[in-house]
C-alpha cells in the first residue's frame, strides 16, 4: 500500500476579467410585442395589488422564468430602480411544480421600482412595434451594431436598457405574486419575506404578538397554530417558508432483544472528543467513564427509561463500537464523547433543539466532529431547507465543526419517503444505511434535496433485520437498526482524519467522500437519492492508503480572487506517456441563504484538472468548459447543475478506468495543473477567503507503482511533501498531548 501525499504549495490568485457583458438572445429565440403588453399588464397589477396593503412599504414580485435561470439569464434591467439591480432583492427562489422546473424568484422593491419596470417596457414595445414591426428574434439583436441605425433619443429609453429589456421578456413568462397555502394544524417554525421591517413590529400591525424565546433569526419564529391562521388569512402573501414544529422523531426499527453481559473497557487517556446531540445517556453503563453527559432537558419535563436508550446506544458505538461490532472493526480505536441530551422520545421540539445547538457549539470549541442522529418523521420540503438544517450549515460555515447526521429512517411498511430534517444540511455529512450487500437498507429514505444537492452524502452499515447492529442500551447489550447506528461510524471516521491524522475538515469529508465513490462512474440518480456516493471502506487504512498502483496527492487553499490555480502538476511520464486515469474530488463549505430558497448555497466553487494543452489551456480531465461556455450561453443552467454539479459544495470528476484505458498524449508543457473558479449568487463577497480541499488519485493503467517517481518531481519542483503515515501521525498526536509535570 502507497501511503496518502500531502502537497503544501502556493495557489496563485487571479480576479475574473472585467470585460462587458452584453446580453443578447439564445440562438432561435424570438421576442413580439404581445409578450412585452403581457408583462405590461401584469406589472401593472402588481401596481395596483401593492398599493392597497398597508402593513409595509413596497411589494414582494414574483418573476415566473421559461427554465432553471442561471444568474446571467435573469433580469437585469426591470425592476432595477436607482442603482440597485435585480439581483440585490432577491429574497426567494422556488421551483415551479410539474415536470419541467422553472424558476420563481421574489424580490421586494419598492412601488416607483413596479412604476419604473412599466414605463420601461411600454417604452422598449414604441421601439419593437415602431422599429421591427413588432418582432425581434436572436439574428436581428445580436451582431455587433445591429442596433446603432437607431435614434433612441425620441423614444426616451438607451440603446442598451433597451435592449437589456428585449432580453429579460424573452426569459420571463411573466410576474405574479406568490401566496402560501401551507395548512399546519400544529405549532409551525415560519419565515416571512425580508422586507427590512422589524418582524416582532410587522407582526404585531396584525395583530400577532411574539416573545423573544420564539425567535431563531431576523426572520424565522415559532407561531402557534391560531397566530398562524391569522397570518395566513391576512398576510399569505408575508410568509416565505413555514414547517411543523417537529415533535415526533424518525423511528429506529427493528429493536429485538436484550442481552446483560458486561463488557470490560480500560481507562479513557488522550482519545480525541466526538460530542454527541442526542436523547438522554444512562451513566450507569460499563463505559460511562469515557462520556461526559450535560443533560440540556427542561426540569420539569418527567423523564423515562426510554428516553436514554437511543442516545446511550448512540455513544455506545462512537466509544466501543469495534469491541461490540468485531465485524465492523474500523481500525479507529476509541474515542471519549461529550454528549448533550436535549430531546426526551417523546417530547422532541425542534425549535428548542436548534437553541441548544447554538448554545452547545458556541461552548465547546475543542470539538471538531459532532453526531446528531436525531431525524423528524416529516419530509423535507422540496422547494427550501428546514430552519434545523440551516442553522447547523450556519454554525458549520462559521466554525471549524463538522455535523454528521443519520438520514432518518422510515418504518418497513411505508412507502418510498423523503429524509427528515436536519438532514437536508448541505454542509453536514449525511450517513444512509445500507446491509453488509451494500445495498440500501429497507428502512432507508431517499434524497436528493431542493432536487439537486446529493443527500445523503454517504452510506455505511446500519443494521438489518437478518444482521443486526449490536448497541449498549441501559439495560445492557441490544440489537437495533437504523441510519442512527450508522452514523457514529463515519463520525468516528472524521474525527480521526481530523484529530489523530491532522487534516482540516475540508479535506477529511472529501477523503471520505472519494473513498466511497472509487472508481465507479456515470452513478443513477437513484444511487445517488438512496445511498449518495456511495458507501464509506470499513478500515481506516483503506482510506489513508492508496493500492500500490495509485497515486493518491492531498492539496488544500484559500479561494481569494475568481481563479485559484496552480499549473505545477509532475505528473510521472512513460514512453512520452501519461500513465494513468485521474480523479479529484473537491469538498468546500459554503455560505449558505436560507431565504433564498431553492438558490441556498452562495457561492460556488468549480474544479478544473487536467493536462495543460499546447494554447496553455488547462484540459480538465471531465471536459468541463463552463467558464467559457456559460458566458456565451452554450451550456444551459439545468445541464450545469446536473453534468457539473454547478452550486453543489462537492465536486467529484473522474475519467473511466477500464482494461481498455490508454497513456494520454504529453503536451508541449508537461505539467498539470488545478484551477478553482469562485463564482457569487448574490455579489456580497461570500466567498472571499473560503477554504476548499482537494483529494487526487493518479491510477497507473499499468498496475505499475510511481510514487517515487512522483514525490522526486514534486520536490523538484518546490512543493513540500509530506507522508501521510498513520504510525507517525498516532506518535505526534500522542507526544502532543502528553501532559507533562514541571518541577
Amino acid at each position: 500500500m502507497n501511503d496518502i501525499l500531502q502537497l503544501k504549495g502556493r495557489f496563485e490568485q487571479k480576479p475574473r476579467d472585467p470585460g462587458p457583458v452584453i446580453q443578447n438572445l439564445p440562438k432561435g429565440a424570438v421576442v413580439n410585442s404581445s409578450k412585452l403588453e403581457s408583462l405590461c399588464t401584469d406589472l401593472s397589477e402588481m401596481e395596483k395589488y401593492w398599493n392597497k396593503q398597508t402593513i409595509f412599504n413596497g411589494g414582494l414580485v414574483s418573476v415566473y422564468y421559461i427554465k432553471i435561470a442561471a444568474k446571467s439569464n435573469r433580469i437585469s434591467e426591470l425592476l432595477s430602480y436607482k442603482g440597485k439591480k435585480p439581483n440585490e432583492t432577491i429574497v426567494g427562489a422556488k421551483f415551479s411544480n410539474g415536470q419541467k422546473k422553472k424558476h420563481i424568484i421574489t424580490h421586494y422593491v419598492p412601488i416607483e421600482a413596479i412604476k419604473d419596470a412599466i414605463s420601461k417596457e411600454k417604452k422598449a414595445l414604441n421601439v419593437l412595434n415602431i422599429e421591427f414591426s413588432g418582432v425581434i428574434n436572436d439574428n436581428i439583436l445580436n451582431p455587433k451594431g445591429s442596433l446603432d441605425h437607431i435614434n433612441f433619443e425620441p423614444y426616451g429609453i438607451a440603446k442598451s436598457t433597451f435592449r437589456k429589456l428585449i432580453v429579460d421578456s424573452f426569459y420571463t413568462e411573466k410576474f405574479d405574486t406568490e401566496t402560501s397555502n401551507f395548512d399546519f394544524t400544529k405549532n409551525s417554525i415560519v419565515t416571512i419575506y425580508d422586507t427590512g421591517n422589524d418582524t416582532q413590529r410587522l407582526l404585531n400591525k396584525l395583530g400577532i404578538k411574539i416573545f423573544n424565546d420564539q425567535i431563531i433569526n431576523d426572520t424565522t419564529i415559532l407561531l402557534d397554530e391560531n397566530y398562524l391562521e391569522i397570518l395566513m388569512q391576512k398576510a399569505p402573501y408575508l410568509v416565505s417558508m413555514a414547517t411543523e414544529n417537529l415533535t415526533e422523531l424518525a423511528p429506529s426499527n427493528f429493536i429485538e432483544t436484550f442481552d446483560s453481559n458486561v463488557s470490560m473497557i480500560p481507562q479513557p487517556k488522550d482519545e480525541p472528543i466526538i460530542g454527541v446531540i442526542d436523547t438522554l445517556f444512562d451513566e450507569r453503563v460499563y463505559f460511562s467513564d469515557w462520556v461526559e453527559f450535560h443533560n440540556m432537558i427542561d426540569p420539569n419535563i418527567p423523564l423515562e427509561n426510554e428516553d436514554y436508550r437511543h442516545g446511550t446506544a448512540v455513544s455506545s458505538l462512537i466509544v466501543d463500537g469495534p469491541s461490540i461490532n468485531p465485524l465492523l472493526d474500523d481500525g479507529c480505536g476509541r474515542f471519549k464523547v461529550r454528549h448533550f441530551g436535549v430531546a426526551t422520545q417523546s417530547a422532541f421540539n425542534s425549535f428548542t433543539i436548534i437553541r441548544s445547538i447554538k448554545e452547545i457549539i458556541a461552548s465547546n470549541k475543542d470539538i471538531h466532529v459532532w453526531n446528531l442522529s436525531l431525524g423528524s418523521n416529516e419530509e423535507v420540503n422540496r422547494n427550501f431547507i428546514s430552519a434545523e438544517a440551516a442553522i447547523l450549515d450556519q454554525i458549520q460555515f462559521e466554525n471549524d465543526v463538522i455535523f454528521v447526521i443519520a438520514g432518518t429512517n422510515k418504518r418497513a411498511s411505508e412507502a418510498d419517503k423523503r429524509i427528515g430534517a436536519p438532514a437536508d444540511s448541505i454542509n453536514s455529512m449525511i450517513v444512509n444505511s445500507v446491509s453488509q450487500d451494500k445495498q440500501p437498507a429497507q428502512y432507508t429514505r431517499q434524497g436528493v434535496v431542493l432536487s439537486f444537492f446529493t443527500k445523503p452524502d454517504v452510506s455505511y452499515y446500519g443494521g438489518t433485520s437478518d444482521n443486526y447492529m449490536t448497541v449498549c442500551e441501559p439495560l445492557g447489550k441490544a440489537y437495533v437498526t437504523g441510519t442512527s447506528y450508522a452514523a457514529p461510524w463515519i463520525a468516528r471516521k472524521l474525527s480521526y482524519l481530523i484529530d489523530i491524522i491532522g487534516l482540516n475538515k475540508e479535506i477529511a469529508k472529501a477523503l471520505l467522500i472519494d473513498s466511497a465513490i472509487g472508481w465507479q462512474s456515470d452513478a443513477s440518480f437513484e444511487s445517488l437519492s438512496s445511498i449518495g456516493h456511495g458507501v464509506v471502506p470499513i478500515r481506516i487504512e483503506d482510506i489513508v492508503n492508496s493500492p500500490d498502483d495509485e497515486i493518491r496527492f492531498l492539496v488544500s487553499g484559500v479561494s481569494e480572487k475568481y481563479d485559484t490555480f496552480n499549473y505545477n502538476f509532475p505528473v510521472p511520464i512513460h514512453n512520452n506517456k501519461y500513465p494513468f486515469v485521474a480523479k479529484a474530488t473537491l469538498c468546500y463549505f459554503p455560505k449558505c441563504s436560507r431565504n433564498q430558497g431553492v438558490d441556498y448555497t452562495n457561492t460556488e466553487l468549480d474544479i478544473y484538472f487536467g493536462r495543460i494543452n499546447n494554447k496553455d489551456k488547462l484540459d480538465s480531465i471531465n471536459k468541463n468548459k463552463q467558464s467559457i461556455e456559460e458566458e456565451t450561453h452554450y451550456l444551459y443552467e439545468e445541464d450545469a447543475r446536473k453534468t457539473f454539479r454547478k452550486w453543489d459544495n462537492i465536486k467529484h470528476i473522474s475519467e473511466k478506468f477500464t482494461p481498455r484505458s490508454k497513456a494520454k498524449k504529453v503536451y508541449e508543457n508537461r505539467l498539470w495543473g488545478m484551477s478553482i473558479k469562485t463564482k457569487e449568487r448574490l455579489n456580497a463577497n461570500d466567498g472571499e477567503n473560503i477554504r476548499f480541499g482537494v483529494v487526487v488519485t493518479l491510477k497507473e493503467i499499468n498496475g505499475v507503482n510511481r510514487i517515487d517517481d512522483f514525490i522526486q518531481q514534486c520536490s523538484l519542483r518546490g512543493w513540500l511533501v509530506n507522508r501521510i503515515n498513520v504510525e507517525n501521525r498516532i506518535d505526534i498526536y500522542q507526544t502532543a498531548n502528553e501532559t507533562i509535570d514541571l518541577e
